[in-house]
């Protein structure tokens, strides 16, 4: 062997050894490689190649070969410390670990406060012999408007009030496009829920939103009266706020009922006694209601001499806020699950 080959195997031992030392994935692979690649068997045979060389190339040699061995070995020795400095750490890690704590709990889900009062109104309902009809969120004026008996110049058809998509379109202002388009699709006797999204020009406050939940209730059949609507809405509070809760109606006005009236309960923060959420009247209005106007079922083209019947219109936020104490109606809006959480315990 001459200088020169010695010089090429020295170099590319050099980068064989070195690369296999930086790839090792942990010190197990290290010595692994370090047995394979620069064994003592490895470093004995490149020492018995300088005694094949001339005498005059053998000091050369022989600083070719303390080289190669220095750089190896740093090159082991760098890795050895580094995947030594990682288990430690590792380790370090693993004992301040206490791994007989619980687990983080998980998240899975818990019905909206508005969801369970729509779900509890309309089962209750549901035993009266009431259905659930749906409609379109996108109503025409003649159905948000036209077919309750709202005059033209009423101000809620005013575009600080509603909110218009165009020409004649809008976003509903209430679920009652919904009892009439069941009138015009289905005979009398009718008994439906229509729970829905509706949308109002409203600031969005305490005790406001510009969309929310509206469950509006219709009933009409041939001798349905005053006295029907009264039981009925007495019996679903009771059975929704306690059987010894206490309700009163006062007269309203609503264009597409008459009679109208306005139905309270007894205050459940408070018992009736007085305090800043009813203002100290011992009652919280729950809903409006009335008698159908007969224009109303003349537009759905029933005959206003035969049939009658009465609807009603209630916010289930609000009655959320009355069931589960809640101040603010935008926290009904919040995303953060905690609030969520609370209320299904």
């Amino acid at each position: 062997m001459t200088i020169d080959e010695l010089r090429e195997r020295i170099k590319a031992k050099k980068a064989e050894a070195t690369f296999a030392a930086q790839a090792s994935l942990d010190s197990v692979s290290l010595e692994e490689a370090r047995a394979k690649h620069w064994s003592r068997t490895e470093q004995q045979s490149f020492s018995k190649l300088l005694s094949t060389l001339p005498a005059a190339d053998r000091r050369e040699a022989g600083q070719l070969f303390n080289d190669l061995k220095k750089h190896v070995d740093g090159a082991f020795e760098s890795s050895r410390q580094r995947w030594a400095d990682g288990e430690r750490t590792t380790a370090s890690a693993t004992q301040s670990l206490d791994l007989t704590m619980p687990a983080r709990q998980r998240w899975i889900g818990a019905p909206h406060p508005v969801t369970v009062v729509i779900d509890e109104i309309v089962a209750i309902f549901r035993e009266l012999g009431f259905t659930v009809a749906l409609g379109p969120e996108s109503e025409s004026e003649w159905y948000n408007f036209g077919a309750l008996n709202f005059p033209a110049d009423h101000p809620a058809m005013d575009a600080h009030d509603t909110l218009y998509l165009g020409e004649g379109a809008l976003l509903r202002t209430h679920t009652s496009p919904v009892q009439v388009r069941t009138l015009q699709r289905h005979a009398p006797p009718i008994r439906i829920l229509a729970p829905g999204t509706v949308f109002r020009r409203d600031p969005f406050d305490a005790s406001h939103a510009p969309a929310f939940a509206q469950l509006e209730g219709l009933a009409i059949d041939e001798g349905i009266s005053f006295v029907d609507l009264k039981a009925t809405l007495t019996l679903f509070a009771r059975r929704f706020f306690g059987e010894t809760t206490r309700t009163r109606f006062r007269p309203s006005f609503f264009p597409f009922t008459e009679p109208s009236a306005e139905m309270d309960v007894e205050c459940q923060l408070c018992a009736g006694k007085g305090c800043s959420a009813c203002k100290g009247s011992g009652w919280m209005e729950i809903m409006g209601s009335g008698m159908v106007h007969p224009s109303v079922l003349e537009a759905a083209g029933l005959d206003s001499e035969r049939y009658t019947g009465w609807a009603f219109g209630m916010g289930p936020g609000r009655i959320a806020m009355l069931r589960y104490g809640i101040p603010d109606i935008r926290l009904l809006y919040d995303s953060d699950v905690r609030f969520l959480q609370q209320v299904a315990e």
